[in-house]
């Protein structure tokens, strides 16, 4: 974890933070500033576009560690800006958005042109909106939006906008942070010519909590009533466990590698996941890896990602511990950094374990197909544990 301390919207803030977190998680999940959307989290759509120094950037391409000691301004630290005051009225008289997604990032844009191109004409806003992507709008009204202000500015100055105008004409000086150094690494040279391979290893075995840089991380635990050499046997068992998640299914299996599909419905959130996936076992330490790749037959998202679950006596009992690293690419990766779903994940985890509980309790019930989650009911469940903790942090 690294200590990443920056400005937010003339705030200082500070927090520990894995050393690949984008910008964007930063702000989304650390500040809770969802203003910043993330939409192909590839640097292409351009609706997670954010001020570094008041120049705009790519929050979902650009490291939360980079931006030490620097000065991000988001949608929501628009409120006392000249231009965005103008942008945001000659946005609304121009009819220049409508499901809003894109809309944060096209200020942010939209500023950039009226500060560092007085002059431009319609050919050259349509050119340097290039980087932002709408499918509302059909930028017409983007356009003449960005054209009023600058008509107005040319007609009026703006005092207020001509020193930024002045200010982003001279550079700035970036402060470089010695405090920590990256290692660099030389290659070994291998002993009399020989070409060295790499040997198989038994999984890894990180710390809870602590990601291996897939993109987001999940963990969860639950305990059975069973001793941990019984419920190690069932957790190897692919079929079995694929039999109390709800909504997953094994199509096919050779030896520890399965493929199937698995259904998930959260509130406005439906996918049907088709893919395979390899397991891999540590009998020793009772600790297992399931890589996972996958393709949503209804959005065309991918998903990748391993689930590691480690089997540890507790008591007379079982703790079960699972960590989960996954990334998400394509539609539904807008909602793989909410807190909404991980806990949703979480409460899932929760009744995977209460499944597992009756399948070894009652082996004979390996065949009846898993009581299926109420979706609704677990959306709102969910909401409401988040109000209450969102209450409880306020008294403190």
């Amino acid at each position: 974890m690294n200590r990443v301390s920056m400005t937010v919207n003339g705030q200082q803030v500070c927090h520990d933070v894995p050393p690949r977190m984008h910008l964007a998680d930063y702000l989304r999940d650390k500040e809770h500033l969802t203003g910043t959307h993330l939409g192909c989290e590839h640097g292409v759509c351009g609706a997670c576009t954010v001020l570094l120094d008041g120049k705009p950037v790519r929050s979902c391409i650009t490291f939360s560690v980079a931006c030490e000691s620097r000065n991000i301004t988001t949608v929501e630290g628009y409120d006392d800006d000249p231009v965005m005051q103008r942008l945001r009225l000659a946005f609304r008289a121009n009819h220049a958005l409508q499901c809003g997604f894109c809309t944060p990032g096209m200020l942010a844009t939209a500023r950039d042109i009226v500060l560092r191109l007085p002059d431009a004409d319609e050919k050259r806003i349509r050119i340097e909106l290039s980087g932002n992507l709408c499918r509302c709008t059909g930028y017409m009204g983007i356009v003449a939006a960005i054209r009023s202000v600058l008509d107005e500015l040319r007609e009026m100055p703006d005092p207020a906008v001509t020193a930024l105008r002045a200010a982003l004409s001279t550079p700035a000086i970036i402060p470089i942070v010695h405090e920590k150094t990256m290692p660099v690494f030389e290659p070994a040279e291998p002993m009399n010519g020989a070409v060295e391979r790499e040997q198989p290893s038994a999984p890894a075995s990180p710390g809870r909590g602590e990601s291996k840089g897939k993109g987001q991380h999940i963990n969860g635990e639950f305990t059975l009533p069973f001793p941990p050499e019984q419920v190690w046997s069932f957790m190897v068992d692919l079929p079995m466990v694929a039999g109390c998640l709800p909504g997953a299914q094994i199509t096919s299996q050779q030896g520890n590698e399965v493929q199937g599909h698995i259904g998930i419905k959260f509130g406005p959130m439906q996918a049907a996941f088709q893919g395979t996936a390899q397991l891999e076992l540590d009998n020793e330490k009772r600790l297992a890896v399931l890589h996972g790749t996958g393709r949503d037959t209804v959005s065309q998202s991918r998903a990748q990602g391993d689930i590691q679950y480690r089997i540890l006596a507790a008591g007379q009992g079982t703790r079960v511990e699972i960590d989960m690293d996954y990334a998400l690419q394509g539609p539904l990766a807008q909602f793989s950094r909410s807190g909404l779903v991980q806990d949703f994940v979480r409460r899932m985890i929760a009744e995977f374990g209460r499944n597992v509980t009756r399948r070894i309790e009652n082996p004979s019930s390996a065949d009846e197909p898993v009581k299926a989650l109420n979706p609704v009911a677990l959306f709102f469940g969910v909401l409401k544990d988040r109000i209450l903790r969102l209450f409880q942090r306020r008294r403190r």
